[in-house]
């Protein structure tokens, strides 16, 4: 009897254990009916593998390659050969484009990735400030020892905004201008028109007729919202900040004869000569301790002076860099312009490459043998 019992009592205990067990997916079965739980058991769950969802990355805005084979579509027979060769070597494997030239003759040196240099133009991220700090300069907007309030506790003056590239202090200026000023001496030095002399493929770039919609004439002074400048149009400029004024039109002699014949052309005077010291401080400033102080070294001798550029545009990100060297016998105007998808392509490698074009000039003796041009006389274009 008592061995029948314990049997009964053995059995009962196993039938409690196996109810408990099979409770809590009961429970979920019934949540699942009643829309208030999973929608399947946690049984059939367990049947079938767990399947993690598959992370998709975003794909960049920016899809042109920053690597390229930048020469394979040029004429290099109208370069000068020491010229190029030195663009060549420091251009590398960029995908850019390097245009040199003579700032006292407005004549095209070297033209690498000239279908990139023909283009219809890029926006110019911050190498439009040297053309509002003109205008402010003739305006009398500014001094060169203005001080402008940048932040809650920062100012600056032009030398100092153009060393750091200052986008709110050239902000400013160009509210306190207005559009029509800052278009004024934009159009006198070049933008919006042909930079060049009988050059059939060039474009004349894109130059407003109103502010941007997006941050109007403040954006446009600060990085160039809203304009389409070609290297073209930035070499001449360089070329009438480095000579004293004068803007001359680029000309690219294609064969013998226009090489024999070659004489410089007039666009424009400008009279800025007096403010220009103002302007190449702070282009000097940006080589020696700022944006581009990476394409200069105490063993190359004489500074460029320059201005770099850094945004995105057209599907890529953009450096720029314009200069000219050197300060007191200017001889060679550089400009560099780089596309790509990487974080490398900006103004600072822009400028580490003009750096390197000048010491590659240097290292060709191209500058002892091509003394500085005397400034010619009045050749205009009729």
């Amino acid at each position: 009897m008592r061995t029948r019992l314990t049997q009964y009592r053995f059995v009962s205990v196993l039938l409690s254990l196996l109810l408990l067990w099979d409770a809590p997916v009961a429970l979920a079965d019934t949540k699942s009916k009643s829309g208030n739980g999973p929608t399947k058991s946690a049984a059939s769950t367990a049947t079938k593998p767990a399947t993690t969802k598959k992370r998709t990355r975003k794909r960049p805005p920016w899809y042109v390659p920053t690597y390229a084979d930048s020469t394979k579509d040029d004429i290099a027979e109208f370069d000068d050969p020491l010229v190029r060769e030195a663009a060549v070597e420091a251009l590398g494997r960029y995908n850019g484009s390097v245009v040199v030239a003579d700032p006292n003759t407005g004549r095209i040196l070297s033209l690498v990735n000239q279908r990139l240099a023909f283009s219809a133009g890029f926006q110019p991220c911050s190498t439009i400030k040297p053309v509002v700090a003109v205008a402010a300069l003739t305006e009398g907007a500014i001094t060169r020892d203005t001080m402008i309030k940048v932040g809650r506790r920062t100012y600056m003056n032009l030398t100092e905004a153009l060393a750091h590239s200052n986008n709110p202090y050239f902000e400013v200026l160009g509210r306190q201008m207005g559009f029509e000023t800052v278009s004024k001496y934009a159009h006198l030095l070049g933008l919006g028109e042909p930079a060049g002399y009988n050059i059939f493929e060039e474009h004349p770039g894109i130059f407003p007729d109103k502010p941007p919609v997006y941050g109007g004439v403040g954006k446009m002074s600060s990085f160039g919202e809203g304009i389409q400048m070609t290297p073209l149009q930035l070499a001449a400029m360089a070329s009438a900040f480095a000579n004293g004024g004068t803007l001359y039109y680029l000309q690219y002699p294609r064969n013998e004869e226009e090489r024999r014949v070659f004489e410089p052309r007039v666009k424009r005077k400008l009279d800025v000569e007096a403010l220009l010291p103002e302007l190449r401080d702070g282009m000097l400033a940006a080589v020696l301790y700022g944006t581009a102080r990476s394409g200069w070294t105490p063993e190359e001798g004489e500074p460029m002076l320059g201005k770099t550029g850094t945004c995105s545009d057209q599907g890529s990100r953009l450096g720029w860099f314009v200069s000219y060297a050197d300060r007191t016998n200017p001889r060679a105007v550089v400009v560099v312009l780089l596309r790509g998808s990487s974080r490398r392509v900006n103004g600072p490698t822009a400028a580490d490459i003009a750096g390197r074009v000048y010491h590659g000039l240097r290292a060709r003796n191209f500058f002892a043998q091509h003394a500085a041009s005397p400034v010619p006389a009045d050749h205009s274009s009729h």
